[in-house]
This record gives C-alpha cells, structure tokens and sequence, in this order.
C-alpha cells in the first residue's frame, strides 16, 4: 500500500509539472502572438557580411525587431535585399536610414536604423513596392573598407612624395639651411643689444604715433576745433551758394530783357553805323576825284534849252 502511495503522489506530481509547463507554453505563446509585427523592405548596394535570418533589428540602439529575410534582389543582381519585421507601435519616417553594423569580437552583424524625425512623415509602400523601402546606408566601418584599396593607393603616392622630398639633394639643402638659420641666431644673439634697443625706439615710436592720434582725435572732437570749423565752412559754403542762386535768379529777367531787346537794338545801331561808313566813303571818294567840287560845287552845266 506505501509504494502505491508513492507512485500516486510522483505521478500527480509529473502531471502538475506538465500541467504547469503546457500553461507556461500557452502564456508565452499568447504574448508572442499578442504582438504584431510591420514588415519593411531594405537595399544594401554591396556585401551584407555576417547579417542572417533572425539577426537584431534596432531603432536608435534600442532592439525592435529582427531580419526575417536576406535574398539578392529580383531586379537587380548588385543589390540586397534584406526584409525586417519591425514592431507595429515603432513608426519608421521616410528620412530614416538603416546600415549593416558588425561586432568586431563576435563578427556578428545586425541592422541599425537612425536618423528619424519627429516632423518626417510615416513611411510607406510606394506604387509597386511589396513593403516600404528603408534608404540604405554604408557604416563606417562598411565605408572604410570600402575605400580601404583607394587609401592604400594613396597612401603609396604620399610615401613616393616623402621619399622625394628626403633625396640627398634636399637634404644637404636643408642642412645648409640649418647651417644659415644658425649663423642668422648667432648673429642676432651677438647684436642682442642693438636689438633690445631697436625694439625700444620702436616702442617708443608707436607710443607717440598713439599719442599724436589721440590729440589729433581731441583736436577733431574738441569745441571750436576742426569738427566745428568744417562745419562752419560747409555753413558758409551752403548760404554762399544759395546767395549765388539768389543772385542768378534776380539778374535772369535782365539778362532776358538785355538778350531779347538791347541785342536787337545794337543791331540795328550796327546797321545804321555800317550805312554811315558807306557814305562817308562814297564822299571821300567823291573828294579824290574832284577836290574843287567841294568849294565851287559841281561846274559841270549840261544842256539847257532855251
């Protein structure tokens, strides 16, 4: 009767524990299923090393999901297409991008999405597009090895200049600058002196220079002084001018007067003085020819009829 007491309670204990773990499984199976999930869609251009199905999916370092499928893509055998289930509460905007990230210990890699704002709209399938398309980013870590054979190239060129520039014939000319550069300090430590007081006089040269800005500035700024001249003469000049503009419109009717009246009368005295002259010199013609005619008149009798 003991051991058939004991074999009850071991199997009522198994069952409890089956009973326990078919729960567990249910609970976590609900919770899973509770959770849903957006799918999205993501081009890398280049090898996508180390990334496989099931690999972390984060949003700004925190994890969000996880890559559900990696293919090359349909319409394009340069590209890879990689599909991400996302949780549906994380909105993904259209200025997001996503890159391959890799531990360099574990040589794990998985995908980070960063650069989301809160002013970008939500992002969504376009026309054609099974999913919404992430943009794709290189790391840059995927950066440098990328363009680790071009820095190479160039680094090559740079060891080629430096070995150019240390040949023998810069070398001895950079020894004998060396060589003047230390006769140049040997000589200005010998002359230390005339130097220190070269320095001085300078000193003392940029303090009057100083000194005679600051009076000329006084003497600008200063009561009666030049500010207050120049402005007296600009005075001047002003109430000169328009003096000289008074003057000019007073005098224009008779400049008007002179220039339409007086010029007509000296003209026509011009005239009057021109037909003078011709008289004068008809009469002194006359006289050249006959000077008698002046005293007895003219002597000359035609003829009379009776």
């Amino acid at each position: 009767m003991e051991t058939r007491a004991h074999y009850v309670a071991i199997g009522a204990f198994v069952l409890a524990l089956v009973f326990l773990g078919f729960t567990a499984v249910l609970w976590l199976a609900g919770t899973q299923f509770a959770v849903s999930y957006a799918h999205y869609d993501i081009y890398f251009k280049g090898a996508v090393t180390g990334l496989s199905k099931g690999a972390r999916v984060d949003y700004n370092g925190i994890p969000v999901g996880q890559v559900s499928d990696i293919e090359i893509a349909p319409n394009n055998v340069e590209q890879i297409r990689v599909t991400v289930e996302i949780k549906s509460n994380v909105v993904i905007k259209e200025d997001a991008a996503a890159n391959v990230e890799t531990n360099i210990l574990s040589g794990v890699s998985f995908i980070l999405i960063t650069r989301g704002t809160q002013e970008a709209k939500p992002l969504v399938a376009a026309e054609g597009q099974r999913y919404p398309v992430i943009r794709a980013r290189r790391s840059t870590l995927a950066s440098i090895s990328a363009r680790g054979p071009e820095l190479l190239n160039k680094l090559d060129d740079i060891l080629d200049h430096i070995d150019d520039l240390l040949s023998d014939r810069n070398r001895d000319a950079f020894a004998a600058t060396l060589d003047h550069v230390e006769q140049f300090t040997g000589t200005l430590s010998a002359h230390k002196d005339d130097v220190g007081e070269m320095l001085a006089a300078g000193k003392t040269a940029l303090t009057s220079l100083a000194t005679l800005a600051s009076d000329v500035d006084k003497s600008y700024e200063a009561p009666d002084g030049l500010k207050d001249r120049t402005s007296g003469l600009l005075k001047s000049l002003d109430q000169t001018s328009r003096q000289v503009g008074s003057l000019v419109e007073d005098a224009r009717p008779g400049v008007r007067t002179f220039s339409q009246r007086t010029l007509a009368d000296i003209d026509s005295l011009i005239g009057e003085v021109r037909q003078l002259v011709a008289g004068l010199s008809r009469v002194a013609a006359q006289i050249e020819r006959d000077p008698t005619r002046i005293l007895f008149g003219d002597r000359r009798e035609g003829y009379q009829p009776k």
